[in-house]
């Protein structure tokens, strides 16, 4: 069963999208007409593959149907219901049915664990061990190398992100707790990680366009947060960018982060629930069509 809106219903809502991405990327779109790199707020643009012009492409996800909608009918993944233009579900589930199974095995085996806290962010830490080179090279170490080194050393690093651990020094991966591959990815992603949430967007925007842009937009909202604890509690000194470090090595920089890591693994498992919700519909609707 579909929803028709009409286009003075819908217009409204494509254009407070785009104000709204607007306003999330304008930093990212002017620093990349001048070459300025920013390690929070770019991060989204460069380690995940999704532009700013993709993501303020407005979409009603599956179930709704658009009057009015010329350019809708043209995008990719949509087709003409009579006057109504929609996600054209069997092309979809034809072209990407091995994500959506996949993203939502993924997405309900880690809503069904209770997050892991005690992380305290070492995977940045863990990514400049005993290296004679660090990622954000024009950032300097808090703690300078060899403070850095110890606080890796002091701790017990529990990562069980693949998509982090690939990139810990080649002295840092023995030091983990899990030696994660992407074959145990279901197996071992918890919601209290950081790259997890971050994750979700990945997730919402390999499934757009039968995600709805508010969802997207949401799951962006929240990795952007996450990443800038991800670097207030790295081994770098961001005070100048107005980021207060979140001093992991201290006992009390330990509960501010685990606070916060509490938070956004809430907030997670929301967006989490209505992106399995969208993976449901598609299977149910090509269901539906089959007379399952």
């Amino acid at each position: 069963m579909s929803t028709v809106l009409p286009h003075a219903h819908w217009a409204p809502l494509a254009a407070a999208h785009a104000e709204r991405v607007d306003a999330l990327t304008q930093g990212h779109r002017e620093r990349r007409a001048s070459g300025r790199p920013h390690p929070v707020e770019d991060f989204l643009f460069t380690y995940y593959s999704f532009r700013p012009a993709q993501l303020r492409r407005w979409h009603p996800g599956v179930g709704i149907r658009l009057t009015d909608a010329e350019d809708h009918g043209t995008w990719r993944f949509y087709r003409w219901y009579d006057a109504a233009a929609g996600l054209d579900t069997d092309a979809f589930v034809e072209s990407r049915g091995a994500t959506v199974n996949f993203v939502r095995s993924l997405l309900t085996a880690t809503a069904g664990r209770a997050p892991a806290l005690g992380c305290f962010g070492l995977h940045e830490w863990a990514m400049v061990y005993r290296s004679g080179e660090v990622r954000h090279e024009t950032w300097p170490l808090r703690l300078g190398r060899s403070g850095t080194d110890e606080v890796v050393e002091r701790h017990t690093v529990r990562c069980s992100h693949y998509d982090a651990f690939r990139f810990f020094t080649d002295e840092a991966r023995p030091r983990n707790m899990l030696q994660p591959t992407r074959e145990q990815q279901v197996s071992l992603e918890q919601p209290g990680c950081l790259h997890v949430g971050m994750d979700l967007y990945k997730w919402a925007y390999k499934l757009t366009p039968a995600v709805p842009s508010s969802l997207l937009l949401d799951c962006f909202e929240l990795a952007r947060d996450i990443r800038a604890l991800d670097m207030a509690a790295s081994p770098y000194d961001l005070r100048k960018l107005g980021y207060t470090p979140v001093p992991i090595e201290t006992p009390a920089g330990k509960a501010e982060y685990v606070r916060r890591q509490r938070e956004f693994a809430d907030r997670g498992q929301v967006l989490r629930q209505r992106l399995i919700a969208v993976c449901d519909h598609l299977a149910t609707a090509v269901d539906g069509r089959n007379g399952r």
